[in-house]
């Protein structure tokens, strides 16, 4: 019986979204038997003070420092081969050296570009198959790096950039993004809509108002979308107790077409229940509505990823993009009454989904690491 190997996964807590995409690979390891397996959040283990202190200014990028961050991520870009990214570049350096030392991994995978990584390889001679996981619908060059094997993306479009930054296309695989598995069930709409206590003959809006605050009128338009009785409204909160709070103040008016949920664990019953969503463009989010065909109504996306996530689902006519908050009304109430438009855009959105995206991902991975050994082994001779 051939030895599993040790999986190390560096991940970063910047958003949701890369750690998630780390649970769900960590999942597909053990049930491929690969017990094995570490992850750290390398920069908040080497350098907690500074990433703390660019956590909070990320957050606050969704609200108050959205030039902050539009300057951040197209500014990085165009530096991208000069010194002033030498800083990034050693960043987790110390940490990543201990982490080797100490855990002895097969191979190593990043769902965050963590620069110093392939950099390590390229210092030390040390190989290690190394391979990234992109968690968005577009791409930063910090991906991208002469040692990294391979690449998993969530596009056709993404495998291209890749490409016309002198990666050849053997290693970059389109994959899609990993997801959790439960968004590739088969469930029974009316079980959900019973479990929930909603008609399964009427119109359900969701809204994922607990990130980052999606929107900030969710309330005035939680008051207009009541006085529709053929539609409900369904708002997560999530975490957010003070939103949920503030909305509970409105549901007297008419409790039977409102529901407000806090955090919600399995949130992809209410994916396929919806009629159409209104959410953030982050890449977990989009792949997740991907999977289940839940049309998408993206407000106002944070300049960066987010935009460009954005347009990318825009352009593929599975998303409506809204920029003004008084202009939100009006979308959801148009495209609702619009079947044609909704099951066209449910059709489109189902087609940038890409099946069992982490068990793909894996089986590669380990095929790539055994081909790497191979090769190494021959060349040692």
């Amino acid at each position: 019986m051939l030895k599993k190997p040790k999986v190390l996964i560096l991940t970063a807590k910047y958003g949701n979204g890369h750690v998630q995409v780390s649970k769900t690979l960590v999942k597909q390891c053990k049930d491929m038997g690969i017990e094995e397996v570490v992850v750290s959040d390398l920069y908040a283990e080497s350098n907690p003070v500074f990433t703390e202190i660019t956590q909070y200014l990320y957050l606050k990028s969704f609200t108050i420092g959205k030039q902050f961050y539009r300057m951040f991520y197209y500014g990085v870009d165009k530096i991208y081969n000069k010194k002033l990214l030498t800083l990034y570049f050693k960043l987790g350096n110390k940490r990543l050296f201990e982490l080797i030392e100490k855990e002895q991994p097969d191979l190593i995978i990043n769902t965050f570009p963590i620069f110093v990584v392939p950099e390590y390889r390229r210092r030390t001679g040390h190989m290690i198959p190394t391979f990234n996981v992109l968690t968005d619908f577009c791409l930063h060059k910090i991906w991208v790096h002469q040692n990294i094997d391979k690449y998993y993306v969530a596009s056709k479009r993404v495998k291209e950039k890749v490409m016309s930054l002198g990666i050849h296309p053997a290693s970059v695989k389109v994959t899609g993004i990993p997801i959790r598995s439960v968004f590739e069930e088969n469930l029974d709409k009316n079980e959900i809509c019973s479990k929930y206590g909603l008609d399964p003959n009427k119109k359900i809006l969701l809204v994922m108002a607990g990130a980052h605050g999606v929107l900030k009128n969710v309330k005035e338009l939680c008051e207009s979308f009541i006085e529709d009785q053929n539609l409900q409204t369904v708002v997560v909160c999530g975490n957010n107790a003070v939103l949920k709070e503030n909305l509970e103040t409105i549901t007297g008016k008419n409790v039977r077409n409102l529901k407000l949920l806090g955090y919600v664990e399995r949130v992809d019953e209410l994916f396929r229940v919806a009629s159409c969503m209104v959410t953030k463009p982050g890449g977990i989010t989009l792949s997740e509505a991907a999977a289940v065909g839940v049309p998408v109504i993206l407000f106002k996306p944070v300049p960066g990823q987010e935009k460009e996530n954005a347009l990318f689902f825009e352009e593929n006519e599975a998303a409506v993009v809204v920029n003004r908050s008084e202009e939100v009304y009006e979308t959801v109430s148009s495209l609702l009454k619009d079947d044609k438009k909704l099951k066209r855009m449910k059709r489109n959105i189902k087609r940038l989904h890409h099946p069992n995206s982490s068990l793909t991902i894996m089986e590669d991975i380990l095929r790539e690491a055994s081909l790497f050994k191979e090769n190494k082994f021959i060349k040692a001779q």
